[in-house]
């Protein structure tokens, strides 16, 4: 199998699961030369808080008040990187991960896997933001944090208030972030350079498998049907897509300009 088929066997369930491609309008503002550092130190937010939202959600239903405090330290270099422009800890942090093993809670059947699938994502979210923050090093670009767009909060006023719907409506909800920029990489990657286009192909793998997770969980805890849920929530997440946007960023709707 060429790596061409390989990527589009990895896209046909993201099209479909997705109630709408990326508007032209978008990518055409996403490769302006000028939106290059933008589109940089947004993918490296979007890498930090797709870890962070993975362990809120360890740390809320899946583990004790110790293991909690693991999950944090193994987050500090990061966060003290974006927040509070600490250079050096990410270089150690490569090497560390998470000091002992986690702990799982107590009346969750679902902890164990929870924390298996989260876990994993997280691993590989840091790695992404390690691999972005490098790559703008090399083009001499400032790292910087970027104030949030609006998708991820309009997402998560879909989320109902009651559990267990607000926490499967969450994974639903981080399936679709994780798919959108799965498709979001392979949308842009064709008209970047060689080093950006190689990088964004190579995450294709890992943004898929998250998506998948994410999915599983749900179904996993819902114990039922939950096409209702995803329907739903693949709805707004069109709707965001398609909305037009006066913030550029990687999740972000319909260049005003555009609209």
């Amino acid at each position: 199998m060429s790596l061409s088929q390989e990527l589009e066997k990895l896209l046909e369930p993201i099209r479909g699961f997705l109630h709408c491609e990326t508007p032209q309008a978008w990518i055409d503002e996403a490769i302006k030369p000028e939106n290059e550092t933008i589109l940089l130190r947004d993918h490296a937010n979007c890498e930090l808080k797709a870890s962070q939202t993975a362990m809120w959600l360890i740390r809320k239903y899946a583990i004790d008040e110790s293991s909690g405090a693991l999950l944090l330290e193994w987050a500090k270099p990061y966060e003290d990187f974006v927040y509070l422009c600490k250079k050096n800890g990410i270089s150690q942090s490569k090497k560390n991960g998470l000091s002992a093993p986690l702990t799982p809670k107590a009346g969750f059947a679902h902890s164990q896997d929870l924390i298996d699938k989260m876990v994993r994502l997280i691993k590989e979210e840091f790695h992404h933001f390690e691999q972005v923050v490098e790559i703008m090093e090399k083009r001499d670009m400032a790292y910087s944090s970027l104030p949030a767009g609006g998708y991820a909060r309009g997402l998560m006023k879909s989320a109902r208030t009651h559990e267990p719907a607000t926490l499967i409506d969450k994974l639903i909800i981080g399936a679709y972030i994780e798919a959108r920029s799965c498709e979001r990489f392979a949308k842009v990657a064709p008209y970047l350079d060689e080093e950006l286009r190689k990088f964004y192909i190579s995450l294709l793998r890992s943004e898929a498998r998250h998506y998948q997770d994410y999915l599983k969980l749900a179904e996993a805890i819902a114990g039922g049907d939950i096409r209702d849920r995803i329907k739903i929530i693949g709805e707004k997440e069109a709707a965001l897509i398609q909305a037009p946007d006066n913030t550029f960023r990687f999740h972000s709707g319909v260049p005003a300009l555009a609209a």
